[in-house]
């Protein structure tokens, strides 16, 4: 099958044939066809298989007809990244249509945004967080949408916007298309689906399944030699590009520090970053300006980098989804990949459930040469965080003598004093 079969609009099928698509992928075979027909979808498919173009371009094709100046479609996503890859595919195979895409999410100003929204967009792509704060402030009207996408939907319930989402529904025509994508179907999805879908039609691809081009191994060790070990296996290892991921901001923005110290050309993508670092993290990435890439699991979310070879799960993810999501980053579009695991005594259990999912025992390997029976230090010199420096005390002021006795009084804890730290309990 090839995208001439679907139809689309000549704009829309001149858009794709530009960016080389040829043959859909199987989520796009599938999804596609119900999508134009006007049908709720509901969408299983892992990261990296095109599920975004599986929504994006029938929508396309139906905004291309149709008024201009108001939103008509509403993408929401869970993190910052996720929604501007979505819009950078709008822009990309809707060039022709002359179709506006804006992205809304925080960490950014909000006035940019306002203007934008005054001066027409037909397409939002938002993080649910600022876009309640726009319903809030009634700078940006949903009356008129036509189609509702969720991407991402079990991420997005994953990071507590299931509040949020439920809100913003709310804002909605009840007569529109949803078009709901997840890799996994925890319970709560699948109790909105029951919701907000009407009559879906459920396609599916490779559901819960982590993806058959990544190879995977295990690498039992200490807590303490993980950052050892991976400079070693990174010397030891041919690789292309590297995404890190760790279970915490303060480590993942550590280990950056670490192996850049080490020569490496690394960042890290971590929350606590403002959105300009974030953004130019993650284009040092796709451009090759950084070879390793640092994340947690939220700030990774929405990374689109196709020609990743390895991905290094320095911490042990907390469910065999976060597994599935994080490997699917490597192995795609038909490349191969490899995933790294660290293991320690504590993630034995996980890693059974792994192997549930894997259908298969999986290899255990060891670093040879390197020294695993190195003692752990007395404290913990790798992560614990740097003490914070004492600040000098604030002497309360003396006032000038006055002639009169001096009070004998307690002063009150409303005192400035007390505030200042100057008087010592």
């Amino acid at each position: 099958m090839e995208f001439s079969n679907f139809a689309f609009h000549p704009e829309v099928a001149a858009g794709v044939k530009a960016i080389g698509f040829l043959r859909p992928t199987p989520i796009q075979e599938q999804a596609i066809p119900p999508v134009l027909e006007g049908h709720d979808v509901m969408g299983l498919a892992q990261t990296g298989t095109g599920k975004t173009a599986a929504f994006v371009l029938p929508i396309l094709d139906r905004l291309i007809q149709g008024p201009r100046g108001h939103v008509r479609a509403l993408i929401v996503a869970p993190t910052r990244e996720l929604a501007e890859q979505i819009h950078e595919v709008i822009v990309r195979m809707g060039r022709l249509t002359r179709l506006r895409s804006l992205t809304i999410y925080g960490g950014v100003g909000v006035n940019p945004q306002v203007r934008s929204l005054r001066g027409g967009v037909e397409i939002v792509v938002a993080c649910p967080g600022r876009l309640l704060d726009h319903i809030n402030q009634r700078t940006i009207d949903l009356s008129r949408v036509e189609v509702l996408v969720l991407d991402e939907a079990d991420r997005m319930f994953d990071m507590g916007f299931l509040p949020a989402v439920r809100n913003i529904i709310k804002h909605l025509p009840s007569r529109r298309q949803t078009l709901l994508f997840a890799a996994t179907m925890p319970d709560d999805v699948r109790k909105l689906v029951r919701e907000i879908l009407r009559a879906p039609v459920t396609v599916q691809v490779n559901y819960a399944a982590p993806i058959s081009t990544v190879a995977h191994a295990l690498y039992p060790v200490e807590q303490h030699l993980k950052t050892a070990l991976l400079l070693g296996l990174l010397r030891h290892t041919e690789t292309g590009s590297v995404l890190i991921f760790t279970r915490t901001k303060h480590r993942a923005k550590r280990l950056g520090q670490q192996l850049e110290n080490a020569g490496y050309r690394a960042a890290s993508l971590q929350g606590n970053l403002s959105q300009n670092k974030r953004q130019s993290a993650l284009d040092g990435f796709r451009t090759g300006s950084y070879q390793i890439l640092v994340a947690t699991d939220i700030a990774a979310r929405g990374i689109d980098v196709s020609s990743i070879s390895h991905v290094v799960n320095y911490d042990m993810p907390d469910t065999v989804e976060a597994y599935t999501h994080r490997i699917g980053r490597t192995g795609r579009a038909a490349r191969t990949g490899d995933a790294f695991t660290f293991m320690t005594r504590e993630d034995v259990e996980m890693v059974r459930s792994i192997e549930r999912i894997l259908g298969d025992r999986v290899e255990r390997r060891t670093l040879e040469g390197f020294d695993y029976q190195k003692p752990r230090p007395a404290r913990d010199i790798e992560f614990a965080r740097l003490p914070r420096q004492p600040q000098p005390r604030r002497e309360p002021k003396i006032a000038k003598p006055s002639g009169r006795a001096p009070a004998t009084s307690v002063p009150k804890r409303s005192h400035p004093a007390y505030r200042r730290g100057g008087f010592n309990h």
